[in-house]
């Protein structure tokens, strides 16, 4: 089939192509004008290997770097990134950024990515980051012998804070997902991770604002029943059939205020509860920790962003190749 990609509007070298959701729904609130939602997908060039690798983001997150599809490149993948669908080249005026009420909602955007790729490549990788690590491997555990291998980058697998937090705050969003949808939870956001990241504060990389880091993404209670949803589901155990790899920070750092160790650690996740949860994806899973690590290992300082690779090039080389 022939699709119409165009040059991508935010990198240079990049295409771009919509990928149509029919069953997607406008969320409560919306303008009618912004009826009409899709998603994006990214690529760097056209086929020139068999093999693929497709990068799902995070919350508040987009696919603007192309150092990550270089190292995938040479790992021998051609690269691809989806935008989902309110984020980044997906997002339109007026819609609810980021908002979902149902993870699995997002399969769509994945199952229409996939069947590009699978035009032109027989075997596929996923790469997922945090919130986009949970969304894969839900997605890995539904759509069983579609994969070769799965890299989870510091996904988002359980709830940090204690069990007791969740019990109280899980059967209280169920109630109000259906009546309340997109009220906003008033959560903190001390913005010490973007501290981390952006080059213009302490880190070293170039964002468009208006799509990463802004206050108009904000916490809205179906959005967060959705996640604990498939966290609920992790937890019970996935069935993933496909060789899964598990990296995150060695350590993780809550602190209130700024210092630089947090340059250092994953300042958004707990990387022990990662770990905990890691053995519940499938029966081959590897886990490695990243000393220094960032949140987005991708996104640390450049030595320790060079172990990642490495480690992700090893571990495809080993389970993928």
């Amino acid at each position: 089939m022939s699709h119409q990609w165009d040059d991508d509007r935010l990198l240079p070298g990049h295409q771009q192509l919509t990928l149509q959701l029919p069953s997607a729904q406008p969320a409560p609130g919306e303008p009618e004008e912004v009826a009409v939602v899709s998603a994006t997908l990214v690529r760097r060039r056209e086929p020139t290997t068999r093999r693929a690798l497709l990068y799902v983001h995070g919350w508040n997150d987009y696919y603007f770097q192309p150092h990550l599809a270089e190292a995938v490149e040479e790992m021998g993948f051609d690269f691809y990134a989806v935008d989902l669908r309110r984020y980044g080249r997906s997002l339109r005026p007026g819609q609810l950024p980021g908002f979902i009420t149902s993870l699995e909602d997002y399969f769509e955007e994945l199952d229409a990515a996939m069947a590009v790729l699978r035009e032109s490549h027989d075997e596929v990788c996923l790469m997922g980051h945090s919130t986009g690590g949970l969304i894969s491997a839900l997605w890995a555990d539904a759509r069983p012998g579609e994969l070769t291998g799965l890299v989870l980058n510091s996904p988002w697998l359980d709830l940090q804070g204690s069990p007791l937090r969740r019990a109280i705050t899980a059967p209280v969003l169920q109630r109000l997902r259906t009546t309340y949808p997109t009220t906003v939870l008033p959560l903190p956001n001390n913005g010490l991770y973007a501290r981390t990241i952006e080059a213009e504060l302490d880190g070293e990389w170039t964002m468009v604002r208006e799509l990463k880091g802004v206050n108009d993404f904000q916490i809205r209670v179906g959005w967060l029943a959705a996640v604990l949803a498939g966290h609920d589901r992790v937890a019970v155990g996935l069935s993933i059939d496909c060789p899964v790899l598990v990296l995150t920070s060695a350590r993780s750092d809550f602190r209130r205020t700024w210092d630089e160790a947090l340059l250092r650690a994953d300042a958004v996740l707990d990387v022990d509860k990662i770990a905990a949860r890691a053995v519940r994806l499938g029966n081959h899973v590897t886990m490695v920790r990243i000393d220094g690590g960032l949140h987005d290992l991708a996104l640390s300082a450049e030595a320790v962003r060079g172990r990642y690779f490495d480690e992700v090039a090893r571990w495809t080389a080993a389970y993928t190749g």
